[in-house]
């Protein structure tokens, strides 16, 4: 398209453009004549200087004295000159060549001709351009005769060329379109066999290419990025699944054969019956423990948590979560060690309860009978800091950035705890994401964790 435009200009523009610059090659032709012919002080050298400008510049000309004699003349159009011809100067009929004593009158009556004339031979314009050069020694008349017009001749070769120039350039063209667009689509391609295979549940798979471009290095990139991701939020679906399978299907397994017993053998047995009963309330309320956190947490993935913010006594929630985990801090003879003090914060106080809650019994988890944990609260100055550490068996580097997500499990073992459901950290991540909370885990293998989270002191609603 551009090619076709560029030529379409060039047929429409080349006989304008070629008029003017015939038109202004000739007044500077005429300039430097008439400067040479004034200013040198030999009327020789005049005429060499004008005999090497005139020379190749397409013109016939002729230069007369004052004596009507002819003192140089060239001629580069051969037959297509016009000084052989009669022309009508100002209504006189004139041979420039063999009337040179009329053509110098008319020059001496106008000093200066700027005439179009139609060549008979070619019907194109030209120009007859005559003028007086006057010095303080002599006079001298120029009559120059130049084309207006390209010939045919010349436009249908610059066409031509300008057509054999255009199929190099478009072959040129599409050979490095076609290899610039085989380096492009090479990769893609690549990356969408892969996709395929994405798309198959093979998450084996790897987009980025050697030395292709940076924008499609940045898009396999991402794409291997998004693999990784899809491929681990596959594996904690997988554990999700049987995991909450588990632990629905366990204590509906239980009740289903505590009641059995019941019917068939301890009916009769108060004792019996009511321990067989205790059992299946145990059971029923882990149930709905499990089935209360899936749906709290549900509601906080979605973004309907609420929170009431108020200023409170993070001591006093501390303590009361101890006073909470007692028995099994005692059941595992866990030493407790408090670092804390009285500091008010600005938060919702049954929510960080339940943080805390889950940070402290997942603590007494993972720690080993005659363990210890320390819980510090560190008071800074525009916020307060609340540390759970113990010297449990610790996470791995490589499992600490799953630790929040729900029925992870470190070691793919699972394990029912009747005190546990699975999501407390899950739960706990999202409550403090909701109050804009820092938080996170520090740990080491066989040394232990440290889980943190940081409230903002907030005064302003305090009384």
């Amino acid at each position: 398209m551009i090619l076709s435009l560029l030529g379409f200009l060039l047929v429409a523009f080349i006989k304008p453009y070629y008029r003017e610059n015939r038109i202004e090659t000739i007044d500077i032709l005429v300039d430097k004549i008439e400067n040479d012919l004034i200013n040198r002080e030999k009327n020789e050298e005049g005429i060499e200087e004008t005999n090497r400008l005139l020379a190749g510049n397409n013109v016939c000309a002729i230069i007369y004295n004052q004596n009507a004699r002819s003192i140089y003349q060239t001629d580069s159009l051969g037959e297509l000159c016009m000084l052989d011809e009669q022309i009508n100067i100002e209504g006189e009929n004139v041979i420039v060549n063999k009337e040179s004593i009329k053509i110098i009158d008319i020059l001496n009556r106008y000093n200066l001709l700027n005439i179009s004339v139609i060549s008979p031979i070619t019907g194109n314009e030209m120009l007859l351009y005559g003028k007086k050069i006057t010095n303080n020694l002599a006079n001298y008349y120029l009559i120059i005769n130049t084309p207006l017009e390209l010939l045919e001749s010349y436009i249908d070769f610059i066409l031509n060329q300008y057509l054999l120039l255009s199929i190099f350039i478009i072959i040129l063209a599409l050979v490095i379109a076609f290899l610039l667009a085989s380096r492009i689509t090479s990769p893609i391609l690549k990356m969408r066999k892969e996709a395929n295979k994405l798309a198959d549940g093979n998450y084996n798979v790897h987009f980025k290419e050697k030395d292709s471009y940076t924008e499609i290095n940045d898009l396999a990139n991402t794409l291997d990025y998004a693999t990784l991701k899809l491929s681990k939020v596959d594996e904690l679906r997988k554990d999700l699944v049987a995991n909450v399978s588990h632990d629905i299907k366990t204590p509906l397994t239980v009740i289903k054969s505590y009641a059995e017993m019941i019917k068939d053998i301890s009916g009769d047995d108060p004792i019996k019956r009511n321990e067989h009963l205790d059992v299946i309330v145990q059971e029923s309320e882990y149930l709905t423990r499990l089935i209360n956190d899936m749906q709290e947490y549900s509601k906080m993935q979605a973004g309907y948590i609420e929170l009431k913010k108020t200023n409170f006594d993070l001591q006093e929630v501390v303590n009361n979560v101890c006073d909470l985990l007692e028995s099994l801090i005692v059941e595992k003879n866990i030493e407790l060690i408090k670092n804390i003090k009285s500091v008010i914060v600005y938060a919702d106080e049954l929510k960080i309860s339940q943080v805390v809650y889950n940070f402290v019994s997942n603590a007494i988890k993972h720690s080993n009978d005659n363990g210890k944990i320390i819980i510090n609260i560190i008071d800074n100055e525009n916020s307060v800091r609340l540390e759970v550490i113990d010297n449990g068996e610790g996470i791995s580097k490589e499992a600490l950035p799953y630790v929040w997500d729900r029925y992870y499990k470190i070691d793919k073992q699972f394990k029912r705890n009747a005190n546990s459901t699975g999501l407390g950290l899950a739960i706990a991540k999202a409550i403090l994401e909701g109050h804009k909370a820092s938080y996170g885990v520090n740990s080491k293998i066989k040394e232990g964790s440290t889980f943190y989270f940081e409230l903002s002191k907030d005064y302003e609603d305090y009384e």
